[in-house]
C-alpha cells in the first residue's frame, strides 16, 4: 500500500490515491492535500456543501451517490460541481470527502 506525508501526517492510500481506509484516516491535512492536488486556492461553502453531502449519503448508504442525486441533493447543477472541483465529483469531490474510489457512480 502506498502513502502520503502531508503536513506531518501519514495517509495509506490505493492505487488511485483514495484513503485506504476512508474516513477513519480522514482530516483537514487530508482535505488541504487534495485540495492543493486539486489546484483550489480556498475551500467555500459550496465546496463543504458537496463534501458533507458525500460523506452523509455514504454513511448512510455505503457507496458515494450518482451524480443526479449529488446535484439534487446539493442544489447545484453538475457544471457548478466540476468548478468546484475541476476534476469532477469523483476523482475530486470524493476523494476530498475521504469515500472510496466510486465504481460507476458520481
Amino acid at each position: 500500500m502506498a502513502t502520503v506525508e502531508y503536513k506531518g501526517k501519514t495517509f495509506e492510500v490505493d492505487e488511485d490515491g483514495f484513503l485506504a481506509r476512508g474516513m477513519e484516516q480522514w482530516c483537514q491535512e487530508w482535505v488541504d492535500y487534495v485540495k492543493e492536488q486539486e489546484g483550489i486556492q480556498e475551500l467555500t461553502d459550496d465546496h463543504w456543501k458537496v463534501i458533507n453531502v458525500l460523506q452523509d449519503y455514504f454513511k448512510k448508504n455505503g457507496i458515494a451517490p450518482m451524480v443526479r442525486i449529488l446535484a439534487k441533493t446539493t442544489g447545484y447543477p453538475l457544471k457548478r460541481i466540476y468548478e468546484l472541483f475541476p476534476s469532477g465529483p469523483g476523482k475530486g469531490a470524493c476523494k476530498m470527502a475521504g469515500l472510496p474510489k466510486p465504481t460507476g457512480c458520481v
